[in-house]
């Protein structure tokens, strides 16, 4: 929004409400693609309020986020582009037998 005054751009601005809850600004909300029941992580940064949209993560699903599983991850991507690869199988008993044959 700008100031027909001046050139100056105006931020802008919010109220805490009772509950600590502060509704943001429809243009930021529009920018930033949120949509209702979304997270947003919230920190202090030179004592500024800084608000960032955050993707919660369940916790069955935490062990694929942790450093080690994205590490495997990227080695077995690597793999797959270097054709490291057995397969595609039709069935179990193909695959036994291919995995056999590769420990010799």
């Amino acid at each position: 929004m700008v100031n027909e005054n001046s050139t100056q751009t105006i931020e802008p601005t919010v109220r805490i409400g009772p509950k600590h809850q502060v509704t943001i600004p429809a243009e930021v909300f529009k920018e930033l693609r949120l949509k209702v029941g979304d997270f947003l992580g919230a920190k202090i940064r030179n004592s500024e309020i800084v608000l960032r949209p955050k993707k919660l993560i369940p916790k069955d699903q935490a062990w694929f986020w942790t450093k080690e599983w994205q590490k495997k991850e990227r080695e077995a991507d690597e793999d797959i582009r270097k054709g490291r690869l057995y397969g595609p199988f039709t069935n179990a008993k193909d695959l036994i037998r291919s995995l056999r044959s590769k420990k010799k």
